[in-house]
């Protein structure tokens, strides 16, 4: 039966409805069951929940692998999750079960950032708080940072960015950041884009929705030119796509622009084949899915002497 008034769905987003007095509703507010910070006793890996910032409040889970020795480094990977810039944590189930593989396998320490959500916090919250949270790691490359297990475990001439779906996203744009107007104290190797979204297809008008001031189809966080992607502060770039997810096509067109844009570092994509969006998050343990991992890992550890 059809509402009336500011019941009547006004807009019809894929991951949102608007109502006509302007409530936003989100059709999966809670889709995974969150878990608490732990100590893996089969892998070694410990987390645990820090906060980065209390004002706007900016929250991650960091990993920490298997210590050898009390003076051992690892690189570091900011890792900022997916989910249309309107849902997820890294609190959820699927992303602590990923950063805690990524940990153990490539042996780095995770940083997975619990960033600000539409529609609580619009875009760019989702940016700047990523932002601050990569800011808030370089702040331990002298050793005297808040957080005693990256002063004491991380390298910080091997860091990376890397994220799934609205994540991969982020992390363009972070690396786009430290190419413009640097990062001290850190050196950026290198990010990592899972089935990254931009501009060009269907979900255009929500991103525009959700970013009240944005520059339109051609804003630069949605459809960087090939300028801006010239000016990335990273050395490396790893791409995938699925085979059967409707951002297929412009994950490939990112590719081919970021070859033409006169960047000076190397890109590679992937194809998973016969999947569709983010397939990995169903089931970690799948044959295309440890493939993926495998693939990721093997970028992570590929750093620089």
């Amino acid at each position: 039966m059809a509402l009336s008034g500011d019941n009547e769905v006004a807009i019809q987003f894929p991951f949102f409805n608007v109502y006509q007095d302007g409530r936003v509703e989100l059709l999966w507010p809670d889709l995974f069951p969150k878990i608490p910070p732990s100590h893996d006793l089969i892998t070694g890996v410990q987390s645990k929940d820090v906060i980065i910032s209390s004002e706007p409040k900016i929250s991650a889970r960091i990993f920490l692998p298997k210590l050898r020795t009390l003076d051992q480094k690892f690189p570091l990977l900011l890792y900022i999750h997916g989910g249309g810039f309107v849902m997820f944590s890294p609190f959820d189930i699927p992303y602590h079960v990923l950063c805690n593989k990524i940990a153990a396998e490539a042996n780095v320490i995770v940083v997975s950032v619990e960033y600000g959500l539409f529609p609580t916090r619009p875009i760019p919250a989702c940016y700047e708080d990523s932002w601050k949270a990569l800011q808030w790691m370089a702040s331990h490359a002298d050793g005297i940072g808040s957080e005693p297990w990256l002063n004491d475990h991380a390298d910080f001439g091997k860091v990376f960015a890397g994220g799934d779906s609205a994540g991969g996203n982020i992390s363009h744009t972070l690396a786009f950041r430290v190419g413009s107007i640097g990062l001290p104290g850190v050196k950026l190797v290198g990010i990592i884009m899972m089935h990254p979204f931009f501009g060009g297809t269907k979900d255009d008008e929500m991103w525009l929705y959700m970013c009240p001031n944005n520059g339109g189809l051609d804003d630069p966080r949605m459809n960087p030119d090939l300028k801006d992607l010239a000016r990335l502060g990273c050395e490396r770039v790893l791409i995938f796509v699925a085979e059967k997810d409707y951002l297929n096509v412009v994950g490939k067109n990112h590719y081919e622009k970021l070859k033409k844009s006169g960047w000076k570092g190397s890109v590679e994509i992937v194809e998973n084949e016969k999947e569709d969006h983010c397939f990995f998050l169903r089931d970690l343990n799948s044959e295309k899915a440890l493939e993926l991992m495998q693939k990721f890992v093997l970028f992570l550890k590929q750093t620089s002497a």
